[in-house]
């Protein structure tokens, strides 16, 4: 048999492939498909030695790399700075550890963020939704916070369980979803926050050095183990029982519906709804459109235009959200526990929920030690005076109220938490008595009742309302 020879064209394009193939291999290039590029479906985003594959922008601290870690080094008199990738991600899922040095810094990692080349003199600044990385005693890890732009979506005092997931002066693992129009994220496999979100489809993933004063200046922060799934990605379960903020107007997704919520508004009529004077909704003084319910502008009283309306369905334990905006020196309130049974000339009586222009309306001066102000309990509880969770006068907010079987209150702002009591508690009664309820007998006691939404002369827009039964 004749034995074919190559000729030695053939012979000098082998070994050039030869050489290119052990090139590649040497200086740590994945060949695409091979066993290096992905394992067990995931892909490395850093590949131990090098910086290759993204670029600092945003300030000027440092990242270099140490024994197979990126470190990043705290500066001072710098805005915050990010790592990111050169290459834009949409549905993901990223898996990473982090570590800070000491307890009063701070981090973060950038999902399908964005870049304003010109800001910061030109060194860029990076906008959009952060995992926050915590160490301090507030202990917001795996937070959702959109960078410069929105502020917090997702603050962990909306699942206060998870605060004690990060461990200090520890290499931690932290789990990122973002798959559709959700974004989930576990620590230390804790799971942690879950967010709906209608922007960013697509966008870097960016490593964050913060901005510090000047007594942290040095300290540092470690990534490592930094690897992607793009293709078949496999979600893990996340518990019903963990709150869910959805930023879509008027809408329940499934695992809202799974966890047991309902619309209380759906956008386009008043089913649902009727006025505390009659069965039927007011004919005057409100108006449904674009999405929104909206009390309109009269003469600033109280129930003297529409009317106060109410749900035709009554609650005992429940957890409620809503969007609410108010316009310039607007006031308004959420009530619940409202029986009808007492008579009164202006708004209905029960346990409020205020909202209020604290600047502009003169009720914020009134009452005892600002308990008349935005996301107080009315006239009884002052709210947590955070400035974060307020968000200005003309912009959406976050409301929500939850109240278990055990009587316990909870009220909560762009997901801060502002209040807490018990009904029936002694604290309770001794703020009823020294309140403009003393004189309603059982005030704020009834086992159940409707929820209301106040009509007081100013116009104040609601949206996305809705409930969980809790009993």
């Amino acid at each position: 048999m004749e034995i074919l020879k190559p000729d030695y064209k053939m012979k000098r394009s082998l070994i050039a492939n030869a050489i290119l193939i052990l090139g590649l291999l040497q200086i740590n290039i994945p060949l695409e498909g091979s066993a290096q590029s992905t394992k067990n479906g995931w892909t490395p985003l850093f590949d131990g030695k090098t910086l290759k594959g993204w670029k600092a922008v945003g300030g000027k601290a440092p990242y270099t790399v140490e024994n197979g870690t990126i470190v990043g080094t705290m500066t001072k008199k710098t805005p915050n700075s990010f790592l990111i990738t050169e290459k834009e991600y949409g549905d993901f899922i990223l898996e990473l550890e982090v570590k800070l040095e000491g307890n009063s810094t701070n981090s973060g990692i950038q999902t399908r963020s964005q870049l304003d080349p010109n800001a910061n003199n030109g060194l860029g600044r990076v906008f959009g939704r952060q995992v926050e990385i915590d160490p301090t005693q507030r202990a917001w890890t795996g937070g959702i916070y959109d960078e410069a732009r929105r502020g917090w979506l997702y603050p962990l005092d909306l699942n206060e369980q998870a605060k004690t997931a990060y461990k200090a002066e520890q290499f931690n693992h932290v789990r990122i979803e973002s798959v559709g129009n959700e974004l989930k994220t576990w620590v230390n496999d804790v799971p942690v926050a879950y967010v709906i979100d209608t922007i960013d489809s697509k966008g870097f993933i960016g490593l964050q050095v913060h901005s510090v004063p000047e007594e942290l200046h040095g300290k540092k922060v470690y990534f490592k183990n930094i690897k992607i799934q793009t293709k078949n990605l496999k979600r893990k379960d996340f518990p019903n029982d963990i709150h869910i903020v959805n930023l879509t107007s008027n809408s329940i997704s499934e695992a809202e519906k799974k966890a047991g919520f309902k619309l209380l508004f759906n956008g386009k009529d008043s089913e649902g709804w009727r006025s505390v004077k009659s069965n039927q909704f007011p004919a005057k003084g409100w108006e449904i459109k674009d999405g929104t319910i909206t009390v309109l502008k009269s003469d600033g009283g109280e129930s003297t235009n529409g009317g106060d309306i109410i749900t035709i369905d009554k609650y005992s334990a429940f957890d409620l959200t809503f969007d609410f905006k108010l316009t310039p020196g607007a006031n308004s309130g959420i009530k619940y526990f409202v029986t009808l049974k007492e008579k009164t000339t202006g708004s209905a009586i029960g346990l409020e929920y205020q909202l209020l222009d604290d600047e502009k309306h003169p009720d914020a001066k009134m009452g005892r030690d600002g308990n008349r102000t935005l996301a107080s309990l009315y006239d009884l509880k002052t709210s947590n005076r955070d400035s974060r969770a307020r968000k200005p006068i003309g912009q959406w907010n976050k409301g929500r109220i939850v109240v278990t079987k055990d009587n316990k209150v909870t009220y909560f702002l762009n997901g801060f938490k502002m209040l807490t009591f018990e009904r029936g508690s002694k604290e309770f009664k001794d703020l009823v008595r020294i309140s403009k309820y003393k004189d309603w007998e059982g005030f704020g006691m009834a086992n159940e009742g409707h929820i209301l939404i106040q009509d007081h002369g100013d116009e104040v827009s609601f949206r996305n309302i809705k409930i969980k039964n809790l009993n």
